[in-house]
């Protein structure tokens, strides 16, 4: 009992201090500033292009950061992009971690949890007998696939459904339960209201908030922020002004957030100008509890004078992200 209870999801907290990413064709994104407590519903809006991928990539130690700090979970980025990794998982995220088509649901959800169980399991869980490990398998997919609200009986064919039939909503719910069979600390998702009605969307949203609420934290990018998350906004590098905002909306605290410290590896380290609400000067470093009014963060993000002339930054989400994994590194 006491050993399943560790195994739960427990939030882990996001600090973020002038966080930034170059790849050969320019700045993904740069100077980067929140923070989120465990349990935080953190919505990455912006177009596509504008680098919202790459910086949920890096928070979860999937790219190489070039300037700034970042904690998550009291993890250094990018000196424990390995340790982050552990503690983190992502759901739909295109070139990245997509679902087979020709896979059944079922297929799936068995992979993940005989995968999980190789690479996560103690010792202890390979003594066990078969039959105690196959139970034990079943518990947690029933469990993810539960907390990500996918009801198996009702897909054509049950279990065996393949992925190719299954409904937009469906497919990114089974990406989540997947995600969740590892019971991360830290859940993100890509590209979460893309091509849903406003009635799926809503779903979508009510789903990751209560991933949230159970006590993971959760970043998703998205093109349209819900008004409960803490909203981080990215702005198009082509556009004339270029500028990364960052608005905390109705984020959660945390006490571990207040002393998290990282690393920086910068060349040189852009100045960040932060506003407050309006008509304080004051820098706004930290969200609100739900329910209350957050500061609004505005971040600079305006030098590019290290950028080749006319090498625009224009990664899609699908291609954009693939190829700044393969140029700039991937751990």
């Amino acid at each position: 009992m006491g050993a399943e209870a560790e195994e739960r999801p427990h939030g882990a907290a996001v600090v973020v201090d002038g966080f930034g990413l170059k790849g050969p064709r320019g700045w993904a994104f740069r100077e980067v500033s929140f923070r989120a407590g465990p349990g935080t519903l953190v919505a990455i809006e912006g177009p596509s292009g504008s680098g919202r991928t790459c910086l949920l990539l890096a928070l979860t130690g999937r790219m190489k950061a070039k300037e700034g700090t970042a904690e998550v979970g009291g993890l250094p980025l990018p000196k424990k992009m390995a340790a982050v990794r552990r503690i983190s998982a992502l759901g739909h995220v295109p070139g990245v971690s997509e679902l087979d088509p020709a896979f059944t649901v079922a297929e799936h959800l068995g992979e993940r949890a005989m995968l999980q169980r190789r690479f996560d399991g103690s010792v202890r869980t390979f003594l066990r007998r078969p039959s105690e490990r196959r139970a034990a398998a079943r518990a947690r997919i029933d469990e993810a696939v539960a907390a990500a609200g996918l009801d198996l009986a009702a897909l054509p064919k049950g279990e065996r459904t393949s992925v190719r039939d299954l409904e937009r909503l469906e497919a990114l719910r089974l990406s989540i339960a997947l995600a969740l069979i590892g019971r991360p600390r830290l859940l993100a998702v890509d590209d979460t209201d893309l091509k849903l009605s406003d009635a799926d969307r809503a779903e979508a949203w009510a789903l990751l908030r209560s991933v949230a609420d159970s006590g993971t934290t959760v970043v998703a990018v998205c093109s349209m922020a819900p008004e409960d998350a803490l909203r981080i906004t990215t702005l198009d590098t082509t556009a004339t002004a270029p500028a990364t905002e960052a608005r905390a909306e109705d984020g959660k605290d945390s006490e571990d957030a207040e002393d998290a410290s990282g690393t920086r590896d910068a060349e040189d380290a852009p100045d960040t100008a932060a506003t407050g609400a309006p008509g304080e000067g004051d820098e706004a470093d930290s969200s609100d509890k739900a329910g209350s009014a957050g500061p609004a963060h505005k971040v600079s993000k305006a030098d590019r004078a290290d950028r080749p002339a006319g090498d625009l930054t224009e990664d899609t989400t699908e291609e954009g992200a693939a190829d700044a994994l393969a140029e700039t590194g991937r751990a």
